[in-house]
């Protein structure tokens, strides 16, 4: 699983054993899955890995629970 942002997502998906990342039935922009096999390739895992790293400064942090005493 990869969070790459909405920028790069539609054309992240062409990419071979890409798909959207579904949990609940309806799709995750600038989420993916990635196939373990798409990235047996120095040069695949490299890619997803620059991606996810230049979206990471925009992303924005989950919602901290508050803690119940």
């Amino acid at each position: 699983m990869a969070r790459i942002g909405p920028d790069v997502y539609d054309e992240a998906l062409k990419k071979e054993g890409c798909s959207e990342m579904d949990f609940s039935g309806k799709p995750i922009k600038g989420m993916v899955y990635i196939d373990p096999f798409a990235m047996d390739m120095d040069e695949d895992l490299e890619y997803w890995i620059d991606v996810s790293l230049k979206f990471n400064p925009f992303a924005k942090a989950s919602k901290k629970k508050s803690k119940k005493a």
